[in-house]
């Protein structure tokens, strides 16, 4: 015999999204980033057959506690966002059954963390989340993000990271050598790392054609595919 679910999924989201939205933070964390995230999990769960019970909730809630990029906290942030989900959830008689596994997804998907995901759930809502971190959405937040804290472009010296280890306190583009380049192989399902595959061949295209622009090349290939 075929057990109904208790949880009123549409109605369930609806909830979470009203509470993920008062906790947009940054410019790289604000409710267009959550709108897509939450569309990046709806897909990968679906091709990957996880449980959307689990997934919705905790991507919807994954950063309901703003913690800034440079807050001595950060490494914290997904753990704060854990703890803070399961109290709203369990305010929204979310079964408590199905709560472990919300925490752990929403403490896993942060890159900070550097928790394993340990079900596909968690995974699901890692890779959605790591997602938005590439291509042109990951370009556009990355560029955002620098603007609101202040820091340029790319460096006047040594732009690329070629000659020098890169340190994201420097400039936009460093932050490109040292995590969005490198993030294929941390994904955690089989569509999600294609998919980022091809979201990486974009950061790459965009490094080049700064490059161009800005008259200084790129000589050197140091992420293992940037020329």
């Amino acid at each position: 015999m075929t057990v109904q679910s208790v949880i009123d999924l549409p109605l369930l989201e609806t909830r979470c999204r009203e509470l993920a939205l008062l906790a947009c933070g940054d410019a790289a964390h604000d409710a267009l980033h959550l709108e897509r995230v939450v569309a990046n999990a709806r897909w990968l769960a679906g091709q990957e057959g996880a449980n959307l019970e689990v997934v919705m909730p905790a991507i919807w809630l994954h950063d309901c506690v703003h913690v800034s990029k440079d807050s001595p906290d950060r490494s914290r942030a997904s753990r704060l966002c854990a703890a803070h989900a399961a109290t709203l959830l369990r305010q929204l008689d979310y079964p408590e059954t199905l709560l472990p596994a919300v925490v752990h997804a929403i403490e896993a998907h942060s890159w900070s963390a550097g928790i394993v995901p340990e079900t596909l759930d968690a995974a699901v809502v890692q890779d959605a989340d790591r997602l938005d971190s590439i291509g042109a959405a990951g370009v556009a937040r990355c560029l955002m993000l620098a603007a609101e804290m202040k820091r340029p472009l790319y460096a006047p010296t040594d732009p690329w990271c070629e000659q020098r280890q890169p340190d994201d306190k420097v400039s936009a583009v460093d932050h490109f050598y040292t995590k969005l380049l490198h993030l294929v192989p941390t994904f955690r399902t089989p569509v999600g790392r294609a998919e980022a595959a091809r979201r990486t061949a974009y950061l790459r295209g965009f490094l080049e054609q700064l490059a161009h622009e800005a008259g200084v090349p790129i000589a050197l290939c140091k992420d293992g595919g940037t020329t």
